[in-house]
């Protein structure tokens, strides 16, 4: 149930934070719903239930009817489908920073960006300097991830050892990372193009790009182009996923009613529903009625299409899509695989370093450089010990890495072994980070 405040309003100040923690506690439950499936993943697929665990995955399941009908195993409807709704609320993360918050001046966006930056490259380039030139070599994007989810779900745990501003910097660094990891799908995991559905795609696109152009703001509009989109990338061999990211950066994020219409328009209201008696029974009058119905379109019009999907998807995603996508991809036999000595298990040994020492490497060193060169400044209330704490948590790759590694590797014990250094490289790094941050002392922030 919504928690309605009916005490003496915030300061002002308070209207930025408010959003943002409440986002905060979301992705932190979330976090833990993702760790209980990923640990439900990994005992299932060890069990003597295995066979089970692959049966249910690898089944067919149709969609459509005739020529219009899509058949995929259901693995494929989680990674291609549910998974697009997530880019798709990436996208809208994505546009909404870079419109109206931590990446909206390039002077804030300077220090997440260029850590985000280092945090990509490092451990791209620790995992080729083990496999380049090999049939493993295509696993160079798996390391390049960080999960926000889990990262936030642990720095929930330190209370005020970790404060706000260190939260919307790894938020916002992840947001930059999970830009970069869009890029790198779109670019290097894309199969073979049929121009013929992407041109449709695309026309599509600019379709929801006209109808915000046109004012157009009912949802209903932007999720039917936004199937048809998803369709024509489907069919294209550009990976559906990148439609989720097209798609959101097409959706209205202007309001009709701004800030001092709605106060004068909802005074006006209020008036008038204070001066007419209500019903006996305490229900309003019709008077009252047609008031309350305007103050309603009057709230409507002050939120986006951008912040109206984005609040509704939050919850679908955070406790629904990415626990049925952990839950569908992390469970690996953890006594199986068969690896030589050095063979598959330089998969391993590329996605573990780069996660764990790459994103410290990079993360750390790229932000370093760039508050040295007076590229970025440092936030208040951080301090060095912050950024690297947050640095080891970006080693959390967990849910984007996973993903990345299905379109890698094609091969069942390739990707075995890449799921085995995600997920001891997400442990190592999540430990590490949380054990840094908690020696350091509780911060008590101004307001």
């Amino acid at each position: 149930m919504r928690k309605i405040d009916l005490g003496i309003p915030s300061a002002p100040a308070a209207a930025y934070v408010k959003p943002f923690h409440t986002f905060f506690q979301l992705e932190a439950a979330g976090g833990i719903v993702l760790l209980l499936c990923a640990a439900v993943a990994l005992v299932w697929a060890n069990s003597p239930a295995a066979g089970s665990y692959l049966a249910l995955w690898e089944a067919y399941l149709t969609v459509g009817v005739g020529s219009f009908a899509i058949n995929k195993p259901v693995l494929l409807w989680i990674n291609d489908g549910l998974m697009a709704i997530f880019f798709f609320l990436v996208g809208l993360e994505i546009k909404r920073e870079l419109l109206d918050g931590e990446l909206a001046s390039p002077r804030q966006a300077a220090l997440p960006m260029a850590a985000a930056l280092g945090g990509m490259l490092a451990p791209a380039g620790i995992y080729a300097a083990f496999n380049a030139g090999t049939p493993y070599s295509a696993g160079w994007g798996v390391p390049m991830a960080t999960d926000i989810a889990f990262a936030l779900g642990v720095l929930a745990l330190l209370g005020k050892r970790a404060p706000l501003s260190l939260k919307i910097f790894l938020s916002a660094l992840a947001i930059v990372d999970d830009l970069g990891a869009v890029l790198v799908i779109a670019i290097f995991y894309t199969a073979q193009i049929s121009f013929s559905y992407l041109g449709v795609g695309l026309g599509l696109l600019g379709v929801s790009w006209l109808a915000n152009r046109l004012g157009i703001r009912r949802t209903a509009v932007y999720v039917v182009l936004g199937l048809g989109v998803w369709v024509m990338f489907l069919k294209s061999g550009v990976h559906a996923t990148v439609a989720g990211v097209l798609l959101a950066l097409t959706i209205p994020v202007h309001t009709r009613v701004d800030v001092p219409l709605f106060l004068e328009k909802g005074r006006a209201m209020l008036a008038l529903i204070g001066g007419h008696g209500s019903n006996k029974n305490g229900r309003p009058s019709s008077s009252q009625r047609e008031a309350i119905q305007g103050l309603e379109v009057l709230c409507e019009g002050s939120e986006s299409p951008l912040q109206r999907m984005e609040r509704a998807l939050h919850g679908w995603v955070a406790f629904g899509i990415m626990p049925i996508f952990a839950l569908a991809n992390a469970g690996v036999a953890l006594g199986g695989g068969g690896m030589g000595p050095m063979g598959e298990n330089t998969i391993l040994i590329g996605v573990a370093l780069g996660l764990v020492v790459g994103k410290q490497v990079g993360v750390f060193g790229f932000a370093w450089l760039a508050v040295r060169m007076g590229l970025a400044v440092m936030p208040a209330g951080l301090t060095w010990q912050h950024i690297y704490g947050a640095a080891c948590l970006a080693g959390i790759g967990f849910t984007m890495a996973l993903f990345i590694a299905n379109l890698a590797f094609s091969d069942a014990a390739m990707l075995n072994s890449a799921k085995l250094g995600i997920l001891g490289a997400s442990f190592v790094s999540g430990l590490l980070g949380w054990g840094l941050l908690a020696r350091l002392k509780p911060v008590e922030e101004a307001h």
